[in-house]
């Protein structure tokens, strides 16, 4: 099966980015790992709250604090050759399991431990010199995070992207709904480079490659992050999230996603499209945080073996686990009694989102 390239006219991520106050509505939901242990939970209005810290945490067992060998799967954001906030799955040393979370924003920073395992084309988002000097965890879900001054060393035009990658890294953990920036041990009201207000935190909610939609009413429309595929220089397939607005409502919220996916992506960007044109969704149900989807036998990457494409379950499951509620996807294609991967796995079971990326849970 091949791919198809879609593309017309982008509406620049400067602009769109000055509508993101009202251009979200409400957080989506996400399949989390879950909650780091190397955070503290406080009340908002306890005295801890005024200063952030790993050290809090009870470490009295040091057998159980002790670093493990080897390494585990992570999620991290990075970005593309092509400046897109991208996740990638990589192999991180095993250690403490208080200490992941800051291990996971210890590998965004440029020229850090992660310059070793990035994939070609990608690169670090955060500044050179960047350090982490805490993180501490609230009850509402926010989590603050303490960086060091080197920070504030960003080109303008990244400062988007800093934040797009350090929401989506740190709310991949359970608990965490957004985050709040420090700097040096003092809260931040606005980013220190182009002035991007974060009083109030920021969480997945606020979108991630932002591209507004020509056709979208964004009043009467919902935002949705879309996963299309795309290709680095050495053929290898990733998956670029973009955050954009659907013409939808409740009722046929799943069928306006999808059709998106099928269609392809509505941007002059590099992205792809992994359904065959004659593609169509018949009919969805949800039950139980599980949400089938129907096809016609068009969506059969060979009909021979009744297989599925990897890109196509990978786009649909890594889109519609980040709407409400939704935990899992399972294909049906009518008339056919069993759907198979590509290398012959039957889809027995719904699909989650750690299936599809195989990052370790904590």
């Amino acid at each position: 099966m091949k791919m198809r390239v879609i593309g017309s006219l982008v509406i620049g991520l400067s602009t769109t980015l000055l509508l993101t106050g009202c251009f979200f509505e409400g957080e989506q939901s996400i399949e989390k790992m879950d909650a780091p242990q190397d955070v503290d939970y406080v009340d908002q209005t306890d005295e801890a709250a005024d200063k952030t810290t790993e050290d809090s945490v009870d470490d009295t067992n040091s057998e159980a604090n002790e670093e493990a060998t080897g390494t585990s799967t992570r999620q991290l954001y990075l970005l593309d050759a092509n400046g897109m906030v991208v996740s990638q799955t990589l192999e991180l040393p095993n250690i403490s399991s208080k200490e992941v979370a800051t291990q996971s924003l210890e590998y965004l920073v440029k020229g850090g431990p992660v310059t070793e395992l990035l994939p070609n084309g990608f690169e670090a988002v955060l500044p050179a010199g960047t350090e982490i000097l805490g993180l501490n965890l609230k009850e509402d879900g926010t989590m603050i995070v303490d960086v060091s001054k080197e920070f504030a060393e960003y080109a303008p035009e990244d400062e988007q992207k800093i934040l797009q990658a350090m929401t989506y890294t740190l709310t991949q953990f359970e608990n965490v709904e957004r985050i709040k920036l420090w700097i040096n041990g003092h809260e931040q009201e606005v980013m220190p480079v182009k002035g991007t207000p974060i009083s109030s935190g920021v969480s997945r909610a606020d979108g991630i490659n932002i591209y507004a939609s020509e056709d979208a009413d964004v009043v009467d429309s919902k935002a949705v992050t879309l996963y299309y595929p795309a290709q680095n220089e050495n053929q290898d397939f990733y998956y670029v999230p973009v955050t954009t607005h659907l013409n939808t409502s409740d009722n046929d919220s799943y069928e306006s996603i999808v059709q998106a996916l099928v269609e392809g992506p509505s941007f002059d960007l590099p992205l792809l499209t992994a359904f065959n044109e004659e593609a169509e969704l018949l009919e969805t149900s949800f039950e139980n945080g599980v949400l089938s989807l129907s096809f016609n036998e068009a969506l059969l990457s060979n009909q021979e073996k009744q297989s599925v494409s990897e890109h196509v379950m990978k786009s649909l499951v890594m889109t519609l686990t980040d709407q409400q509620g939704v935990e899992a996807v399972e294909v049906h294609v009518d008339g056919v009694e069993q759907v198979y991967s590509e290398d012959g796995v039957p889809y027995a079971e719904p699909v989650t989102i750690n299936d599809i990326t195989g990052a370790d849970s904590l």
